[in-house]
């Protein structure tokens, strides 16, 4: 199984990129962010002529994010992450299909730092640790996909020098995200290419795209049930180089088949959410 993230910077405006990338690659789960798009407006048919079925949650101009699967529709088991109900931004949507659980995040980028926009962001952060130990502790397979605005090291970013206080990769940032990993998630890219420089964002100006001055900010943390299976990953750089596009791309993992069915996805991400509220 084929499982992607892309951060789509405005679902609408990129749609054709998205499609072409799409009939292409044919991911079987998908998880979008930053549609920037109302509900009403999010391009299902589009999406359903390939043969996508989609659960989304909008929010104008900002935000956003959805979860599509090919051939069968996502099971919604999640809307808005716990911790917070004052907190209405378009984040955080959860789906089962085909046998896992998938969490779509687009966490806050938090800039400038410090300031209001930081303390959100570690808020969001605190909010996750905690969802997240609900999760592994139900056991359920479980993957929490999209865009972290978090470079982790020095690796994941093309001039660490240059970054050091971004709220991308300020200590508190990397530290938090470190957290999830001591939980018991895995890092599919890092763990499948320890050693190797691999971007999943690059800036519209001074070239960045092509001279490769990345960063990797988009991420897939795997439940232990989950990082037994893991194959490969890797990121679609072709999207990238088209016109009209995100300045994002598409990161990927993929899956071997479950060894034993595993339990209800749907009844054991409910629990977990129920322990999480």
């Amino acid at each position: 199984m084929k499982i992607a993230t892309y951060n789509v910077n405005g679902i609408n405006g990129r749609l054709p990129v998205l499609l072409a990338w799409l009939r292409d690659a044919a991911p079987d789960v998908v998880c979008l962010q930053e549609l920037k798009t109302t509900d009403d407006k999010f391009p299902a048919s589009a999406l359903r002529k390939l043969g996508y079925e989609a659960i989304w949650h909008g929010e104008r101009s900002w935000n956003g994010v959805a979860i599509l699967a090919r051939g069968v529709k996502p099971i919604e088991t999640r809307r808005g992450l716990p911790g917070d109900p004052s907190d209405r931004h378009s984040r955080y949507i959860e789906a089962a299909a085909k046998g896992v659980i998938v969490g779509c995040l687009y966490l806050p980028n938090g800039n400038p730092a410090p300031g209001p926009k930081f303390d959100y962001k570690l808020r969001w952060f605190d909010r996750l640790h905690t969802y997240a130990q609900g999760i592994l502790d139900s056991k359920v397979p479980f993957v929490l996909a999209g865009d972290y605005n978090v470079m982790p090291t020095d690796l994941d970013v093309y001039a660490p020098e240059r970054w050091r206080d971004d709220a991308l990769f300020r200590p508190e940032v990397r530290a938090a995200y470190a957290a999830l990993l001591d939980q018991g998630w895995t890092d599919a890219i890092r763990k499948l290419h320890p050693g190797e420089r691999i971007y999943t964002f690059w800036k519209y100006w001074r070239n960045s795209f092509a001279r490769d001055a990345g960063l990797r900010i988009d991420h897939f943390l795997l439940s232990p049930a989950v990082a037994k299976r893991l194959k490969a990953a890797g990121v679609d750089k072709a999207p990238r180089a088209m016109g009209k596009t995100s300045d994002h791309a598409p990161a990927w993992i993929e899956l071997g088949e479950a060894k034993a069915a595993a339990p209800s996805t749907v009844k054991a991400a409910k629990k977990a959410a129920k322990r999480a509220r």
